[in-house]
């Protein structure tokens, strides 16, 4: 079942450090993405940005309690922001050694997250590794960061899920603009994999135009909290 969360249901709660945290995290990494625009357009380079850009809550929330036995994975090439966002965990360089590194390591307790872009390269490498996490109940959180769910995306969790009657992913979708309700569920599945539970997959949708970053500031501010002190 495909269940969708916001920050405003009534999961544990989340302390103010916490929140303080999340929105710091998420300013680094932006700062990060634009001083690599800024040096990608200074070579004349059209990309440089990471996949990180825009998706700051969706990577905050789901990266930011890993630890350092955990490994994180990038989209499509490795992300400097990530590094900002956990400096404990180990950063794969693509999802294929990512996803073979937790099959060596399966019977640890150490969880492998991955995340997904809506390039073809990477969905095609994520499915493969939805589908080997699925078969041997590995201890991986795939984090899709795609607008719209794609059909391959789509067929690649049914297939899982019905595959021999024998294997279950749960797929949870998530606003991914809220840092603190991706938070959450990421959560919930950390412990759900740790347990020996196996593989979930966060869909991360990104529901309307607004800033990850502004939307956050504008959630501390409401619970009498001050964003400024992170301002440069």
């Amino acid at each position: 079942m495909t269940e969708f969360a916001s920050a405003d249901e009534g999961f544990s709660l989340v302390s103010n450090q916490k929140l303080l945290s999340l929105y710091a995290a998420m300013l680094a990494c932006r700062r990060i993405a634009e001083n690599s625009r800024g040096r990608h357009a200074k070579n004349g380079a059209s990309r440089g940005a990471g996949f990180i850009r825009g998706h700051e809550a969706a990577a905050v929330g789901a990266a930011i309690d890993l630890l350092a036995s955990d490994t994180v994975a990038p989209a499509v090439t490795p992300d400097p922001a990530l590094q900002a966002i956990n400096p404990h965990v180990a950063l794969a360089p693509s999802l294929p050694v990512a996803a073979r590194s937790a099959l060596k390591a399966r019977s640890s307790t150490g969880i492998t997250l991955l995340f997904s872009s809506n390039r073809r390269s990477s969905q095609s490498s994520w499915i493969k590794a939805l589908t080997l996490a699925a078969d041997h109940n590995l201890a991986v959180l795939f984090v899709s960061l795609n607008r719209t769910e794609t059909a391959a995306e789509a067929a690649a969790i049914e297939s899982v899920r019905t595959r021999r009657n024998v294997y279950a992913v749960p797929s949870i979708r998530v606003d991914g603009n809220d840092v603190v309700a991706v938070y959450r569920v990421a959560s919930e599945a950390i412990a759900h994999a740790r347990k020996g539970h196996g593989p979930t997959v966060i869909d991360c949708r990104l529901s309307g135009p607004g800033d990850p970053i502004d939307n956050m500031q504008r959630y501390l501010i409401d619970k009498g909290l001050d964003p400024d002190q992170f301002a440069e």
